[in-house]
C-alpha cells in the first residue's frame, strides 16, 4: 500500500515545477491521447454493437428466425406446417406467407417491388410493421379489398400518397395470340410504414393474404411459412424436430444461412475495429512511459536525497507508479466522459459534419438503417477500462525501476 508521504510526493510530481514545464506538457497530452482513445474505442465499437443489433432485429422482425420453403416455391398443406411449427417446443410465432418480387408503376414511375402477402391477423402483430406507421392505418387491409401498403421509400420512388393508386405487374400474364400479356392489377395505398431498413423501405408492398394469393394465381397455396423462436442463437437445435417431421413437404432456412454473410463480416469489423483503435490507446501509454522517463531524469537529485533519506526502492517505485497510473486513469475517466457525450448527440454531429463537408455521412441506401444507431455493451466497457489501466502501469515499471536503480552516492557526489 502507497503510504501518505508517497501518495504527498506523487502528486507534488504530477503538478510542474520550475524549468518542468515541458514535461508537463508531455504528461497533459498523454492524459488527452489516452481520453481520445478511450472515447473512440467506446463510441465506435458502441454504434457497431448498435448496428448489428438493429439491423438483426429489424430483418428479423419481418423475416423470423427461420423459414420453411416449399420446394417449387409452393406450399399446398402450409396450415398442417403451421400447426406443427406452432406445437414444437420453442416456437413463438409460426405466419404463412407469400412473397414475389414484382413491378409496380405509379405516376409514370416504375420500380422493382417485393410483394408480401400476409394475413390481416399477422400484419397487425408484427410490431417492426404495425408500430411503424408514418400515414394512413394498417386497419385499411382487408381481404377482398385491392388496397395495399407500402414502404417509404418506395411511396417516395413513385411519388404516390395515402388514397393514390398504383399498379403491381405479373409476368404470370394472360396468353394471347400475340404471346403472353402480363397481368396489371391496380390497389389503393391504404398505409405507408417505415421499418427503417433501406432496402426493405423501398421494396415492399404489402397485401392480404388473400389478394396476395390472387394476385399471384396461387390459389390457396403459400410460399413459406415464417418462425420465430425463443432463441435465435439456438434456432438449429429449437427446429431440429420440425425439420425432420417436414422434410417431404419443406425445407427449413435458418437466419444465420440467409444473413451468414452480412453478420459474419460486421463480426470480424467489430473485432478489427476494436484492436486498431486499441493501438491509439498504445501509443497514448508510450507518451506516459516518455513523459515518467523524462520525470525521472528531471528529478534525479530529489530521488538521491529521499534515497539518503531513508526512501526504501519500493517506495520510490510505487511513488512513480502511482503517477504514470494517476494519469491512466484520469484519461480515462475524461474518455468515459467524452465517449458518452458522442453516443448522445452522435446524430447531430453526423448531421453537423455532413453540412460542413457537404457530403451524406450516412447513406441509408448504403447503411441499410436510417439512422445511426448505438448499443453500449458495460462488457466491452469495462474491458477497455480495465486494457487501459493495465497498459498504464506496465508503461510505469521501467521508469519507476529507473528512479529505484538511482544510487545517491554518485547522484550526490558532484553536487
Amino acid at each position: 500500500m502507497i503510504t501518505s508521504y508517497e501518495r504527498m510526493i506523487a502528486g507534488r510530481y504530477l503538478m510542474p515545477g520550475k524549468g518542468e514545464r515541458f514535461i508537463f506538457l508531455v504528461a497533459a497530452i498523454s492524459l488527452i491521447a489516452v481520453a481520445l482513445g478511450v472515447a473512440a474505442l467506446i463510441a465506435v465499437m458502441s454504434v457497431m454493437n448498435g448496428f448489428r443489433a438493429e439491423l438483426f432485429d429489424r430483418i428479423q422482425g419481418l423475416n423470423g428466425h427461420a423459414v420453411a420453403q416449399g420446394y417449387g416455391g409452393r406450399l399446398s398443406n402450409w396450415r398442417d406446417i403451421v400447426e406443427e411449427a406452432r406445437k414444437t417446443p420453442g416456437v413463438t410465432a409460426a405466419i404463412p406467407l407469400v412473397e414475389q418480387p414484382l413491378m409496380a408503376t405509379a405516376q409514370s414511375r416504375v420500380e422493382g417491388v417485393l410483394v408480401r402477402g400476409m394475413t390481416i391477423e399477422d400484419i397487425l402483430d408484427t410490431p417492426v410493421i404495425a408500430d411503424n406507421v408514418k400515414a394512413g392505418s394498417l386497419d385499411r387491409l382487408k381481404e377482398g379489398e385491392p388496397v395495399a401498403a407500402l414502404g417509404a421509400r418506395l411511396a417516395e420512388n413513385l411519388g404516390v400518397r395515402v388514397g393514390d393508386r398504383i399498379a403491381l405487374i405479373s409476368p404470370d400474364g394472360n396468353v394471347t395470340p400475340f404471346g403472353t400479356v402480363p397481368r396489371i392489377v391496380s390497389y389503393e395505398v391504404g398505409a405507408i410504414f417505415e421499418v427503417g431498413v433501406y432496402d426493405y423501405d423501398r421494396a415492399f408492398v404489402l397485401l392480404p393474404l388473400g389478394e396476395a394469393q390472387t394476385l399471384l394465381r396461387l390459389d390457396n397455396d403459400v410460399g413459406m411459412i415464417e418462425i420465430t423462436t425463443t432463441n435465435p442463437d439456438k434456432v438449429g437445435e429449437i427446429l431440429a424436430p420440425l425439420a425432420a417431421k417436414i422434410s417431404l413437404s419443406a425445407l427449413i432456412t435458418d437466419w444465420r444461412q440467409l444473413n451468414s454473410a452480412l453478420f459474419e463480416a460486421l463480426v470480424v469489423e467489430q473485432v478489427v475495429m476494436f484492436w486498431v483503435l486499441s493501438i491509439i490507446i498504445l501509443v497514448a501509454v508510450f507518451n506516459i512511459l516518455s513523459s515518467l522517463i523524462m520525470l525521472v531524469r528531471a528529478k534525479t537529485r530529489d530521488i538521491a536525497i529521499l534515497r539518503t533519506m531513508g526512501a526504501s526502492r519500493a517506495a520510490l517505485m510505487r511513488i512513480f507508479v502511482t503517477v504514470g497510473t494517476t494519469i491512466g486513469t484520469l484519461g480515462v475517466m475524461l474518455g468515459l466522459v467524452l465517449g458518452f457525450l458522442i453516443l448522445q448527440f452522435r446524430q447531430q454531429i453526423v448531421a453537423g459534419v455532413s453540412r460542413m463537408t457537404g457530403t451524406d455521412l450516412w447513406d441509408p441506401s448504403i447503411r441499410y438503417l436510417a439512422e445511426l444507431p448505438s448499443k453500449t455493451d458495460p462488457a466491452e466497457v469495462l474491458a477497455t477500462v480495465l486494457l487501459t489501466i493495465a497498459l498504464s502501469f506496465l508503461a510505469t515499471l521501467y521508469p519507476a525501476w529507473k528512479a529505484a536503480s538511482t544510487d545517491p552516492v554518485t547522484v550526490l557526489r558532484y553536487e
